[in-house]
């Protein structure tokens, strides 16, 4: 699930249910975006499908809620363990790799992709998709700069993994520096920690703060701050305390396990959250309603505490069902860093080409997410997993599944041969 993921942990070390996590939520990405040309209002997306559907719209509010908050905190868990498993220095020179360099290198390759599948969505309103043209277009955005510099996509997630990185090693940094005080900040941070883990009630404590960010966003729920390099402290505030959280949980022993045990009140508060959120989700659009600002407010907090307990509640599910490893998992875990740099292309040119097909939303949806999500996986284990590309993005060269079934069947035939 997260670029800090699993990959980074010797095998004595290795948190099995978190591959299962990281999986789930990259997956979880590719619908999200698959979804967003099925939305009953335009919002701005490369392509409205002719199939449209409500229950798109929740399911887009509520997997939006917490899927990235999940990203950073497991990114947080598994940068503890790497920076101190591998020192500070080769821990800033792993992740100038891993992350930067991507987030450099995907920005000019698959941001002109990205801007063709918008000019190709724009042109199937008017009947006339040109593929040609759109990739003409795509490219030549490039020849803009540095109008435009500041745009990064839904490559955003990298930069502020980068940013938030850095502050929390700056911080920490001071903080040794400063006389016994060390020692006092970790025994707060691990208390506050074990104090979230055993109340049932935390999700309400932690709701308020982020309700309060949530004011200051553009709109009711989280903004994807895709538009400029220039930080949007809400955003860097709601993700970057996630990522605090995971750097604890992973100081703190069995902290992980207390913190996303599933619990009857933390069920009971999600559900309820989820409720109201949807509920209130309307309002949004109806500026001039009598009790919006107040209405607001409600459904910021419930948001909040839909956030909370979804993350919480994933952590937990998966530590009860992926207790064992499991080598399909692991290797869609492998796969997810590259799955989500390389899948939105993939998802809006596909939802173009699909936007005026006679079928259903959700045989749509099914189809475009499945489509990318085996490009994805096919690509992986064919360019990047064996290669050089796979040892930036995982930190080692791993051998391809496919060549093993090639030699497994080669195997096969000449043991048939030989039979006979």
């Amino acid at each position: 699930m997260t670029v800090e993921g699993a990959s980074f942990v010797a095998p004595a070390q290795r948190v099995v249910h978190l591959d299962a996590v990281r999986a789930f939520a990259l997956v979880l990405g590719v619908v999200f975006h698959a979804a967003l040309s099925f939305m009953p209002v335009f919002t701005g997306w490369a392509v409205m499908d002719v199939s449209t559907s409500w229950g798109v719209a929740g399911f887009v509010l509520v997997s939006h809620a917490f899927r990235m908050e999940v990203f950073f905190l497991v990114a947080g868990y598994f940068g503890h363990l790497a920076f101190h498993r591998d020192g500070a220095g080769e821990f800033v020179r792993a992740r100038f790799v891993r992350l930067v360099v991507p987030f450099v290198v995907g920005w000019f390759v698959l941001r002109p992709l990205i801007v063709s599948g918008w000019i190709m969505g724009a042109a199937s309103l008017r009947g006339e998709v040109d593929v040609v043209a759109g990739l003409k277009g795509g490219f030549a955005s490039l020849g803009t700069l540095p109008a435009g510099i500041f745009t990064g996509s839904h490559l955003w997630f990298l930069y502020y993994l980068v940013l938030i990185t850095a502050i929390v090693l700056v911080v920490r940094g001071v903080v040794r520096r400063v006389g016994g005080s060390s020692d006092r900040v970790a025994a707060w941070g691990d208390a506050g920690v074990a104090w979230i883990g055993r109340t049932a009630w935390s999700p309400l404590v932690l709701a308020v703060p982020t309700a309060l960010a949530l004011g200051h966003m553009r709109g009711w729920g989280m903004d994807t701050p895709d538009q400029s390099l220039r930080p949007h402290f809400p955003v860097l505030g709601v993700y970057g305390a996630c990522f605090a959280l995971g750097w604890f949980l992973r100081r703190g022993g069995d902290a992980l396990t207390t913190f996303s045990r599933p619990g009857i009140v933390r069920v009971v508060l999600c559900v309820l959250a989820v409720a109201t959120a949807l509920l209130l989700a309307g309002v949004e659009g109806e500026p001039s309603h009598a009790r919006y600002a107040e209405l607001r407010r409600v459904f910021q907090f419930a948001y909040a505490v839909m956030m909370w307990t979804l993350v919480m509640l994933t952590l937990g599910v998966f530590e009860c069902v992926c207790r064992r490893p499991n080598a399909a998992i692991r290797y869609v875990a492998d796969s997810s860093y590259w799955m989500y740099l390389v899948h939105l292309p993939v998802v809006v040119w596909l939802q173009v080409t699909v936007a005026e097909w006679p079928f259903h939303w959700a045989i749509k949806i099914v189809g475009v997410s499945g489509v990318a999500v085996a490009v994805s996986l096919v690509t992986y284990d064919l360019f990047v997993r064996s290669t050089l590309v796979g040892r930036v993005l995982n930190g080692r060269r791993r051998p391809r599944i496919a060549g093993r079934w090639v030699r497994g069947a080669r195997a096969a035939l000449h043991a048939r041969a030989a039979a006979r």
